[in-house]
């Protein structure tokens, strides 16, 4: 019977030598490989870590999340095993328990694989930060995943501690006791700041009724979709107040934003590289998470505005003259805080985009999500716009509808011809929104071009 420690050898020269091939999978294939010979792998690698494992899930944001923490981590002299790549599923997570050494573990997890890498793990601290519509197909609706969510929380309770996003109803619920009040181990993170509220709510907002009695929710105010302030009339419940949260946020563009905190520890100052509201989320969810976790307060601030952005998320690559910003987007309402910072990019002159819509497994097959974001964010200040990807025809049909102008949209399916159309312009700056399997097209073009590294490398 082969040993465990040589079943951890052949997964490791099998991710070897993927990596030189330079076909990618290097990311995937070990886990898999190890998985399909020893199923309880997760398991086992998972025991070794003395100072416990740390899971983020979110629809939106996991991987910023991640590597914020990381971020936090190192900076207190701890070096996390972490799926640094993205691969979230539970071959990604095997993958990296299988090739880094350390004693304690932080993974972001796929929405629909927390239970399973839960159960495996048996972690410490869960930190949840959203659930929105995406990729129905795949997943179903949102409720059905917050009743996941739900049932890991309930088997877990004692043994884990829980950061959740109060201003998410979905997420709140989850650590409040079924006689009402707050369930021991659960933290609560938010916004204040009325000040960045929505005018109204986005009509494909998400969360519309009460999960403990139906009812309709009555908002406040709404920051990011259905994120915010909220109230069930029929029974009472309503927002927790934060255990952290952004008190006043100061949002300029691209060029990121600043974020006062209350937090147990004291006040903080945030001066965050990476854009949008959005990402003031994936902050207090990891300022949060540091704080629970021992990091010191002082060092979270430098930590966090001196990380980089995640790959592919709001990574920006110069191409012959022409910074090339990546924002990935994938479902209404992350596109949404897209294009809201875009707006703001926008003042004073127009803009040029590459938008490329894919519809395969890892997209999801179903992209009528597009008609649900709000491409008229922009309509009056696109300059040029070339559409690529398997659904490049129909998103030139909804910017069509969302009121761009059609002598500036352009068809190229082709992800490399489209790009050379694009950058044809002569735009100094160029922003590329691509679903998640045109990321990867893009990234890898432009790495074999020379204006990137491989991320799996």
């Amino acid at each position: 019977m082969t040993t465990f420690g040589a079943k951890l050898a052949v997964a490791r020269a099998v991710g070897a030598a993927s990596r030189v091939s330079g076909r990618g999978g290097g990311t995937t294939l070990p886990g898999r490989l190890l998985l399909r010979m020893e199923p309880a792998a997760l398991r086992r690698l998972g025991a070794r870590l003395d100072r416990g494992t740390t899971i983020v899930s979110a629809t939106n944001g996991k991987t910023t999340t991640a590597g914020m923490i990381a971020a936090a981590l190192t900076a207190d002299g701890r070096d996390p095993v972490h799926n640094r790549a993205g691969s979230n599923m539970t071959w990604g997570v095997a993958t990296a328990l299988l090739e880094q050494h350390g004693d304690e573990g932080l993974f972001e997890v796929d929405e629909a694989w927390l239970p399973k890498v839960a159960e495996e793990l048996d972690p410490s601290l869960i930190v949840l930060g959203n659930l929105f519509r995406d990729q129905l197909d795949r997943y179903g609706e949102m409720e059905a995943l917050a009743e996941a969510w739900g049932a890991v929380v309930e088997a877990r309770a004692g043994r884990t501690c829980f950061v959740l996003n109060a201003d998410d109803p979905a997420i709140a619920d989850l650590g409040r006791e079924p006689g009402g009040g707050t369930r021991a181990g659960v933290v609560y993170f938010g916004v204040e700041d009325a000040s960045q509220a929505l005018p109204e709510l986005q009509h494909a907002f998400d969360a519309k009724h009460c999960r403990s009695c139906g009812g309709p929710y009555v908002y406040e105010r709404a920051f990011v979709g259905h994120l915010g302030h909220y109230s069930c009339p029929a029974c009472g419940t309503a927002r927790p107040r934060p255990d952290v949260a952004a008190t006043a946020i100061e949002l300029r563009g691209m060029d990121g934003s600043r974020v006062e905190l209350r937090t147990p520890a004291g006040p903080l100052r945030l001066e965050l590289p990476v854009p949008g509201l959005y990402n003031v989320y994936n902050a207090l969810a990891a300022v949060t998470a540091a704080l629970e976790l021992g990091v010191e307060p002082s060092l979270i601030p430098p930590t966090l505005a001196g990380m980089r952005a995640a790959f592919g998320r709001v990574e920006t690559i110069e191409v012959g003259g022409t910074k090339v910003s990546i924002l990935l987007i994938k479902n209404p309402a992350g596109a949404n805080e897209v294009l809201r910072t875009l707006r703001l990019e926008a003042e004073g002159e127009g803009i040029d985009l590459w938008i490329a819509l894919n519809d395969r497994i890892a997209d999801g097959r179903d992209v009528s999500w597009v008609w649900d974001a709000d491409f008229e964010l922009l309509e009056g200040t696109v300059r040029r716009v070339t559409c690529a990807g398997t659904r490049a025809a129909e998103m030139a049909v909804r910017l069509k509808y969302a009121g761009w102008p059609l002598d500036a949209i352009e068809v190229e399916p082709d992800v490399g011809a489209s790009l050379d159309r694009a950058l044809s312009g002569g735009s100094r700056r160029l922003f590329a929104l691509p679903t998640y399997t045109a990321l990867l097209e893009l990234r890898s073009l432009l790495a074999k071009r020379g204006h990137a590294k491989e991320f799996w490398r």
